[in-house]
């Protein structure tokens, strides 16, 4: 798919040298065709490695992508540049009049802390309703899909005895379901995080459809309202090494840590990661922009 993002993004560069089909401005208004307008808000501290990863996923389709990012204003992020979020980014009140086709929110290295003392909460619950009416299908990653079902069907998380760190096997529960087309019935995904909402919680919500969850990680994927809210509780953006610079930062930290699961060569932190879940990653996201984005979105919003 021709992504369509501003010239001078840094991620532009790197996504070029992939041989990946980047698509500025000037070009995608001479193709005659109208594009999915995707809005992604970040709340991960790192920005541009999060902005790099998503970008990535959404590179595989034919279809041409339009893709803003937005920014929590009550948060100042400690991480990215204050000229990058201002060049790059957008704030809810900018978009707020406007509506998209999809929408990604990202998870956020705020887990421990409760809901409500989130310093961003009121803004992202806000958010969280205008997109009942603003956006055809929403998916909500890792602590945004736990914030989600905590807003809207109540479902609250709980703290893990040990973080679940590491590259996880699956089993999709039914394979026709359009979000799992062409999965295998079982397959690998990243999980980085320290609490959940527990599968058994989930599977009594009248709500929510499961898709797709671990015997050691837990749920990882379900549906609502029809696919307008898409759950992915984990990192299935993460790329090669994201684990591995994870990891490497809480050694450094003094944190004990454990290896991540089923990522070294050999469980060995010294050999090359191994890169097993890059595939299924490609086809959720264009399972999701096509069946429940594409083929749900009217051509005039």
């Amino acid at each position: 798919m021709p992504i369509n993002i501003q010239k001078d993004l840094p991620a532009r560069e790197i996504l070029e040298e992939e041989n990946l089909f980047v698509m500025d401005e000037e070009r995608a208004v001479h193709q005659d065709i109208r594009p999915l307008d995707i809005l992604l808000l970040n709340l991960m501290p790192k920005k541009e490695d999060t902005e790099l990863q998503i970008l990535r996923l959404l590179s595989n389709s034919p279809l041409q992508v339009n893709v803003t990012f937005m920014k929590v204003a009550s948060h100042q992020s400690k991480n990215t540049s204050v000229s990058h979020l201002n060049k790059f980014y957008v704030d809810f009140d900018e978009v707020k009049d406007k509506y998209y086709d999809g929408m990604i929110i990202t998870g956020a290295r705020v887990e421990l802390i409760p809901y409500e003392k989130v310093d961003y909460w009121q803004e992202l619950t806000e958010i969280f309703d205008w997109t009942e009416e603003h956006v055809t299908s929403t998916m909500f990653q890792c602590w945004g899909a736990q914030a989600a079902m905590y807003y809207f069907y109540g479902l609250d998380k709980v703290i893990l005895p040990k973080k679940v760190f590491g590259i996880f096997a699956h089993k999709v529960n039914h394979r026709k379901v359009p979000l799992v087309r062409n999965f295998d019935d079982i397959f690998y995904a990243p999980h980085s995080r320290n609490t959940e909402v527990p599968l058994e919680s989930i599977e009594k919500c009248e709500k929510i459809d499961i898709h797709a969850c671990s015997q050691e990680a837990g749920f990882f994927l379900g549906t609502a309202d029809g696919g307008r809210k898409v759950f992915v509780q984990g990192h299935p953006e993460y790329d090669r090494l994201t684990l591995k610079q994870e990891y490497e930062r809480d050694v450094k930290k003094g944190i004990d840590i454990a290896v991540p699961v089923n990522y070294f060569e050999d469980n060995d932190p010294s050999k090359e990661p191994l890169l097993i879940w890059r595939s299924h990653s490609d086809g959720l996201y264009m399972n999701w922009l096509n069946y429940y984005v594409y083929q749900e979105t009217p051509y005039e919003r």
